[in-house]
């Protein structure tokens, strides 16, 4: 299915955002790592992980990027990676759980691109290689559920909300999307849509998982309006302090992160 120009637009950008941060050419081909700061793998010196290390480069993950070029139509590059993972196998075949991504320490065994001291054989990675043979030799993506195509691909069911959480401060959403509060405490969100001449006030209940969410009447407003809010946290009994905005609609990010750091004294309602 085709996507929008921003969807693909958004697409690359992460692309380029991911292997600046993770990925890693090794003689045997190109892995990745699970995510940047990862601490599960050897430490620098080559010693067993041992609570703390530096994760290393994950076969699996090579797979996964295979089946990537692959959706995208680059052939070559998904056939390039699978013969990465045939790389990253040990003499008999086995594939690990990462493979050692730093200049060799032959006294440990460990030489890069080559299996680290992590699970081997990882039946995950084995899995990603066998799928990822198979939809090249079919020219496609095979492992591809139908009830999944079907709701988002077919019926391109998108979410009725967008999130917010302290984590994520998102700072505008679409026209005719629920704004949903996520906390991880209990609170009160007290918020307005015309510039605090009218304000209500929203209790977030549990989820049972320890967090909490508030949905904000906001599917109706148009573009170009803002939602303002701040938050009460009752086992506290105490105000967060401060203003955050949510515009609808599109918006200019340099001028709204200048009023993001002028910010605004919280209402007490």
């Amino acid at each position: 299915m085709a996507c929008s120009l921003p969807a693909i637009r958004r697409i690359r950008d992460t692309e380029k955002v991911i292997d600046a941060l993770l990925k890693v050419e090794t003689p045997s081909g190109a892995t990745w790592h699970r995510y940047n700061d990862d601490g599960y793998g050897e430490r620098g010196d080559g010693a067993p992980f041992d609570s703390s290390g530096i994760g290393r480069g994950w076969p699996l993950l090579t797979g996964e990027r295979g089946h990537y070029e692959l959706a995208a139509g680059r052939h070559e590059n998904a056939n390039r990676l699978l013969a990465a993972i045939e790389g990253f196998a040990n003499g008999s075949g086995l594939i690990s759980e990462q493979v050692w991504d730093s200049p060799d320490i032959p006294e440990k065994d460990l030489h890069i691109g080559q299996p680290s001291g992590s699970a081997m054989p990882l039946v995950w990675a084995h899995a990603e290689y066998l799928k990822l043979r198979r939809s090249i030799r079919d020219g496609r993506v095979f492992d591809m559920p139908l009830q999944t195509v079907k709701r988002y691909l077919t019926e391109k069911t998108v979410s009725p909300r967008m999130v917010w959480r302290f984590n994520n401060k998102i700072r505008s959403m679409p026209p005719g999307k629920i704004l949903r509060i996520e906390t991880i405490a209990p609170a009160v969100i007290h918020w307005s849509d015309d510039d605090w001449r009218t304000v209500q006030d929203v209790t977030a209940h549990t989820t049972g998982l320890g967090i909490y969410i508030a949905d904000l009447s906001t599917k109706s407003l148009p573009e170009g309006r803002q939602v303002k809010f701040t938050l009460f946290w009752p086992d506290a009994n105490h105000w967060q302090g401060t203003d955050f905005v949510v515009h609808v609609g599109f918006f200019d990010r340099g001028e709204t992160a200048s009023a993001y750091k002028r910010g605004t004294n919280a209402r007490h309602g």
